[in-house]
């Protein structure tokens, strides 16, 4: 554990989060709970809930967000789309339609539609794209006139 793909992986981070939350809303509880007992504190204990709240709300907000954009297929790395657009289009042949989605941590799939005036099969895009290493799911169309 510990490498690029756990820090990727939103279960496991989901986890982490679930775990360390749970730690530090149990040493605020805790922490309200001596103050209000030593000091007569009794406002120590519904604060250190609040904030304990804030806390895990403001942690679960980027999991949900960056689980969300996955949810909705958003396009995960608009760099490569760039790539995939500048290598296909090299050749004089135009990117009619890209779809890239994440598949999982450093996976992608991509639906690639190219309009071509020189008959070309999909095997000669594939061959191009093949240097993208974290393609692991094509699927390509060619419209020709």
């Amino acid at each position: 554990m510990g490498g690029a793909a756990d820090r990727d992986n939103n279960n496991i981070r989901a986890a982490v989060i679930h775990v360390m939350a749970d730690a530090a809303v149990s040493v605020l509880l805790i922490t309200g709970l001596v103050l209000a007992q030593a000091f007569g504190w009794v406002w120590m204990d519904p604060v250190a809930g609040i904030i304990g709240a804030c806390v895990i709300a403001s942690w679960s907000f980027g999991l949900i967000r960056d689980t969300g954009a996955i949810l909705l297929d958003m396009n995960p790395d608009r760099s490569m789309a760039d790539k995939l657009r500048q290598t296909i289009e090299s050749d004089g042949d135009a990117l009619a339609d890209l779809h890239l989605w994440r598949l999982g941590p450093g996976h992608l799939g991509a639906i690639v539609s190219i309009c071509t005036k020189a008959p070309r099969r999909p095997d000669y895009y594939r061959a191009k794209l093949a240097p993208f290493r974290s393609l692991s799911h094509l699927t390509i169309e060619v419209q020709s006139p």
